[in-house]
């Protein structure tokens, strides 16, 4: 989906992305020489190889940027989060980067922040209220958009999918379940989408898909909003003798969203078809980057930024960093108008993690 441009939002474009202090240094791998700055990260969860690559990335961009590191883990419990800000609180931070699942509910978090002028970085998700220094995050819209695309592509505009969503208390279930529905309904019509809320549980997916495909044994896609489902999705398949290869009548096209290593591995096997890359990487390298910003008295403005990127005004006092996130497929075809990248393309992520 192209976005909407106003003549004053083409005026920010103009004027560039960054509205910095006269000898700040836009370089986000250099330490600005300010000496260690302590900043909080507060880890969202570590049960998912997406999360658990972005906590491996934290401590190399808080090396690079040359600032001391105080971590938590919330556990995907917004009650867990406002404890642990109040843990790093104490131990003197300067800022705080975290990934709230429950976007709703952070709002009293972010007004104690605020209160005590203790900028926040929110990476991947973004609240419904409260003002933020920065959102880093891709455009979750665009990563429903291109799972229904080459859905869309691939059954040639008829047959019957199942979204395996996230949680709809977060933005990003939200967002790529309203945009993979309304891409369906314009571009794709003749496709029948069954949608499933599995709060990002694993489990729940694999057995709501399974009374799907009890009901419908005729399904030919599934587009899983993250790799939560993924091991549970490929078992199911196995079980049911769908996971076969594309050119076989039985297969499924499953289309997943994260980029892990294993996601790229099970593009190669023919397991699973497509996936959306988020750049686990990037959200660790700018949310500190952007949190040592804010300490350093920075500020921006929306427009292009130097890393393939734009920051978007999303409401009065809110900004987004809009990392790219790849579509990814065997062929690195188009699909409906979205390019996508092979699966050895070396500029993923998933094929630089250690």
């Amino acid at each position: 989906m192209k976005p909407r441009r106003t003549a004053s939002a083409a005026a920010l474009v103009m004027s560039a992305a960054l509205l910095l202090t006269a000898c700040g240094d836009d370089n986000p791998s250099t330490g600005g020489g300010h000496g260690a700055a302590i900043v909080g990260v507060d880890y969202p969860r570590s049960d998912t190889d997406f999360w658990n690559s972005y906590i491996k990335y934290v401590p190399q961009s808080g090396q690079e940027l040359g600032l001391e590191l105080k971590t938590t883990n919330s556990q995907n419990d917004v009650a867990k989060l406002a404890s642990n800000v109040q843990s790093l609180i104490s131990q003197g931070v300067k800022g705080i980067a975290m990934a709230p699942q429950d976007t709703a509910a952070i709002a009293p978090t972010l007004q104690t922040l605020a209160s005590k002028k203790i900028p926040v970085v929110t990476v991947d998700t973004r609240p419904d209220q409260g003002d933020v220094f920065m959102v880093v995050r891709a455009d979750n819209r665009a990563y429903g958009e291109k799972a229904c695309h080459f859905l869309g592509t691939k059954l040639k505009g008829a047959g019957k999918v199942v979204m395996l969503q996230g949680d709809l208390a977060s933005i990003n279930g939200r967002d790529r379940t309203e945009a993979f529905n309304e891409c369906m309904k314009q571009n794709y019509p003749g496709i029948t989408v069954f949608g499933e809320a599995t709060n990002w549980d694993g489990a729940l997916a694999s057995q709501k898909l399974q009374i799907r495909l009890t009901e419908h044994p005729d399904i030919k896609g599934v587009y899983m909003q993250s790799s939560f489902a993924l091991a549970g999705t490929l078992q199911l398949l196995k079980q049911r003798n769908r996971l076969t290869p594309p050119d076989d009548p039985k297969h499924i096209f499953v289309v997943s969203n994260d980029g892990i290593p294993k996601e790229l591995q099970d593009i190669t096997a023919g397991n699973i078809d497509a996936t959306v890359s988020q750049p686990a990487d990037l959200y660790a390298k700018y949310a500190l980057y952007y949190l040592k910003a804010a300490i350093d008295g920075k500020s921006f403005q929306a427009g292009p930024t130097d890393h393939d990127s734009k920051i978007v005004q999303i409401r009065p006092g809110l900004l987004e960093d809009q990392l790219s996130a790849p579509l990814v497929t065997l062929d690195g075809g188009t699909y409906g108008g979205v390019a996508s990248l092979k699966p050895d393309d070396k500029s993923l992520w998933g094929n630089n993690i250690g």
